[in-house]
C-alpha cells in the first residue's frame, strides 16, 4: 500500500495571500485548536512509552531526542529546558540534530539525508541499552532519523518517535510510535505549524512526565530547579514560605544556605523535628 503523507496534503485554504490579517490569523488559530485533540487520541501510546523510560532512567538510563529541522530544534528546545527546570545533569536528556549544533539556527543542506551519521552522533554518547532513542520527524520519512533508530533497535535500545503521519517508515523502525495525525497543515506542507505544535505538546509531556515519576517534583512545585535568575530566586523563597509556613527571611536565608527549595525545605523540617 502507498504510503500518503497527510503532513504534505492541499491545505483547506486556498488564496490565503488574498485574506486580510484578521481571516489569517483566525484560520490558523481555528486549525491549532484540533491538535490537542489529535494528541489526546494517542495518551495510550505515550503512556507505554512514559513508562519504558522511566524504568530505563531508574537503572541510569538515558533520554536522546533525534530529528532534523524543525523536529530537531524541538528536541533540543526541551532536553534543554530539563536541568533548568528539574535540576538533572544536562547529559541526562539529549537533543541531537542533523547537521550538528549549526542546523540549530541555520538550515544545513542534505543533512537530513545522511544515513550514517545519526547513528554516529549517539556514539559520540556511549548510548547503551539503558537508554531510550526517540526519533522526531513530521513526515515520518527523515533517512537520518530511521537510520539511527534502525542501529539502536539492533543493539537492543528502547526506541520511539513523535510523528504526524499514519504508518510511516519511522513508525516501522520504532518500537513504540507515537502518531499524532494533525492533518492538512493552512499553508500546504508546512509543518513547522499543527505537526511542530503537536511535537511540542507530545514532548512537553513526555519529559515534564518521566521528571515527575522521577520524583522532581513535589506537589506540584519545582523543588529541584536550578536558581539561575532573580525571578527563580523569587520563585524558591515563596516555595519555602507556603511549603514550611516561616517568613520571608527565614525562606531567604534557607535558600541562601542550601541553595535549592528541597534541600531547604528538608533541612528545615530534619532540624524542627
Amino acid at each position: 500500500m502507498e504510503f500518503i503523507k497527510t503532513t504534505e496534503q492541499d491545505s483547506k485554504y486556498n488564496h490565503l495571500e488574498k485574506m486580510s490579517v484578521s481571516e489569517l490569523l483566525t484560520n490558523i488559530n481555528k486549525e491549532d485548536q484540533t491538535v490537542p485533540l489529535a494528541v489526546s487520541k494517542v495518551i495510550s501510546q505515550i503512556e507505554n512509552l512514559v513508562t519504558e523510560i522511566v524504568s530505563r532512567m531508574k537503572n541510569g538510563g538515558r533520554l536522546f531526542y533525534i530529528g532534523a529541522g524543525t523536529s530537531g530544534r524541538l528536541g533540543i528546545v526541551d532536553a534543554s529546558e530539563c536541568p533548568p527546570t528539574f535540576g538533572v545533569p544536562h547529559e541526562l536528556v539529549v537533543g541531537l540534530i542533523a547537521g550538528g549544533d549549526t542546523a540549530i539556527r541555520k538550515a544545513v543542506e542534505f543533512a537530513e539525508d545522511d544515513t550514517q551519521q545519526g547513528w554516529k552522533d549517539l556514539q559520540e554518547h556511549k548510548i547503551s541499552e539503558n537508554d531510550t532513542v526517540i526519533g522526531i520527524a513530521a513526515s515520518g520519512t527523515t533517512p537520518y532519523v530511521i537510520s539511527a533508530l534502525k542501529q539502536c533497535n539492533t543493539h537492543n535500545i528502547l526506541t520511539g518517535c513523535i510523528t504526524c503521519n499514519h504508518n510511516s517508515p519511522l513508525s516501522k523502525v520504532s518500537q513504540h510510535p507515537i502518531e499524532v495525525i494533525v492533518g492538512a497543515e493552512f499553508v500546504t506542507g508546512s509543518s513547522r505549524m499543527k505537526a511542530g505544535t503537536a511535537q511540542k505538546l507530545v514532548l512537553n509531556m513526555i519529559s515534564t512526565a518521566v521528571m515527575i515519576q522521577l520524583g522532581k517534583v513535589k506537589g506540584n512545585k519545582m523543588v529541584d530547579m536550578q536558581l539561575s535568575n532573580h525571578k527563580l530566586v523569587e520563585r524558591g523563597v515563596k516555595m519555602i514560605m507556603a511549603e514550611l509556613q516561616v517568613s520571608v527571611e527565614v525562606a531567604k536565608d534557607l535558600l541562601n544556605k542550601y541553595k535549592n527549595v528541597r534541600k531547604a525545605i528538608s533541612s528545615y523540617d530534619k532540624k524542627n523535628k
